[in-house]
């Protein structure tokens, strides 16, 4: 303790040394700048890539929806085609018939919209993704041979994709001659069999 009562050391205490070490900087940049860059970039291509997957899978899932409820509907659209063909038989002022080909008309219009369309036409080439050979007739006049002769039931597409493939009947250039071959031998014999008469009359 001093002379005057205070105590020893209390200049040094009372403030900070005027010798202090002044505050330090800030911390220099890490050099990993361009590594967290470089991870943002691959963060965000794979978020695009998972945006995009997401909206393809949601496509597929209502295109598949769409698909199913238009396979269900199928019958109904024959039906009314059939009702549409009968109609055609009356007369052209009938209110019936011209409220059927009315009916027609926007029902062609809206499954042509949503990519609904027939698979099969009489005379084109017979394709064994979208048709169903259930036999094989002579070729008609104007119809190649493998081509569609006629339509037992019509088949049909939707988006790119098959709802019901079509069955049909398919021309055949063999199957005429090979009918031609069948009827030549009974002629030939008709011949035969009238001269073997004639000699046993004479």
């Amino acid at each position: 303790m001093a002379a005057d009562g205070q105590p020893k050391g209390t200049d040094d205490e009372e403030g900070p040394s005027s010798t202090a070490a002044p505050p330090t900087s800030a911390a220099p940049v890490s050099s990993d700048t361009g590594d967290w860059e470089t991870r943002f970039k691959y963060l965000l291509a794979d978020f695009d890539n998972f945006r995009r997957r997401t909206e393809r899978d949601r496509a597929g899932v209502r295109t598949e929806a769409e698909a199913v409820l238009l396979r269900r509907l199928i019958p109904l659209v024959e039906g009314f085609r059939q009702a549409e063909a009968a109609g055609r038989t009356l007369p052209s002022s009938d209110p019936l018939r011209r409220g059927l080909e009315l009916l027609g008309h926007e029902l062609e219009t809206v499954l042509r919209s949503v990519g609904f369309a027939p698979t099969a036409e009489v005379g084109e080439t017979f394709r064994a993704d979208e048709h169903e050979a259930v036999g094989e007739v002579p070729a008609p006049s104007g119809v190649g041979d493998g081509a569609v002769a006629e339509i037992v039931q019509q088949g049909y597409r939707f988006q790119g994709g098959l709802l019901r493939p079509a069955k049909v009947l398919v021309a055949r250039a063999s199957v005429r001659d090979e009918t031609a071959e069948r009827a030549l031998p009974e002629a030939k014999q008709r011949p035969t069999g009238s001269s073997d008469s004639e000699e046993r009359s004479s």
